[in-house]
């Protein structure tokens, strides 16, 4: 069964869209991350605009950034405090994003940016999961990580008190790590958690059991103001769209999860590189390969 895109201006089938969405959701739940990394490309292999699917996949995140932070603040692993400065950070680095976007969407270079940025994206982070899965699959010891980007936040002025996260660092740091999150989120459509989290712990200092809540309240609403700002300035959230995935993600997640804890982290980690990797070069093979219909006819208006 078809149906139509107003957005995206296709027909597609209503079945893959959900199958899409489902597997999204399964890998959700069993990797324990956010979906939009591999939701964009995904919807970008089965002929959906990457412009619209970078605004939509946006919308869908704050769903289920909602869902996963309320369950933290239930617990009270939530550092409002902290997620406010990342929150300003992100609020400006995602509206200049936006504006980033429109302006590669006039100059017609806003597709080939994307994959591009993905390819980049997704290559360093499945090379680097691959090599951590490898080691811990052989049993090779890992060097203790370094903190020496530390200090930095120590050093810098306006230092705030941040008591739930017991840290007392410059507020310049997590405005500076939300503000390159922000326009991570506008380019890619994903919530930014790849690079938020690691950033929290290892630049900032923050204990791990507070890290991944306040992360979801900043991601909350940096994905509402993307889809909103990409709404009104560039037209292509596409709302059929996001509901149909977002349905079919509910019901995946409920079954990764379950699947998800049976299975040896080290080896989850090992499955989420390949795929990650896979999906990079796919998207890196769809540069470099002539389309099959090298000229095309479009009116403009």
């Amino acid at each position: 069964m078809n149906i139509y895109l107003p957005i995206a201006e296709m027909s597609v089938n209503i079945f893959v869209i959900l199958s899409l969405g489902v597997a999204t959701g399964v890998l959700s739940g069993l990797f324990g991350v956010g979906g939009g990394f591999l939701m964009t490309p995904l919807l970008i292999f089965i002929g959906v605009p990457p412009a619209v699917s970078v605004s939509t996949v946006s919308n869908q995140i704050v769903a289920s950034s909602v869902s996963g932070f309320l369950a933290h603040w239930r617990r009270d692993n939530v550092d409002f405090k902290m997620g406010c400065f990342l929150l300003a950070g992100g609020m400006a680095g995602s509206t200049l994003g936006v504006e980033a976007f429109q302006y590669l969407n006039r100059l017609g270079t806003i597709d080939l940016v994307i994959s591009l940025i993905y390819v980049l994206f997704l290559g360093a982070v499945g090379a680097m999961m691959a090599g951590e899965s490898i080691r811990s699959i052989l049993g090779i010891a890992r060097k203790p990580l370094s903190t020496a980007r530390l200090p930095l936040a120590m050093r810098l002025p306006f230092k705030v008190e941040f008591q739930r996260s017991k840290l007392h660092i410059s507020a310049v740091m997590p405005v500076a790590i939300g503000f390159f999150v922000g326009i991570l989120v506008s380019l890619m459509g994903i919530g930014g958690g790849f690079f938020l989290i690691p950033a929290m712990i290892y630049m900032l200092g923050m204990p791990t059991n507070v890290v991944i809540g306040t992360s979801l309240f900043q991601i909350i609403f940096i994905t509402a103001n993307v889809t909103l700002l990409q709404a009104i300035s560039t037209q292509t959230v596409d709302i059929l769209l996001a509901l149909v995935l977002l349905s079919g993600s509910v019901i995946g997640a409920q079954f990764g999860s379950k699947w998800g804890a049976k299975l040896p982290a080290e080896y989850l980690r090992a499955l989420l590189a390949a795929l990650v990797l896979g999906v990079a070069i796919k998207l890196a093979f769809g540069l470099f390969t002539p389309p099959a219909d090298v000229y095309s006819v479009s009116v403009m208006e």
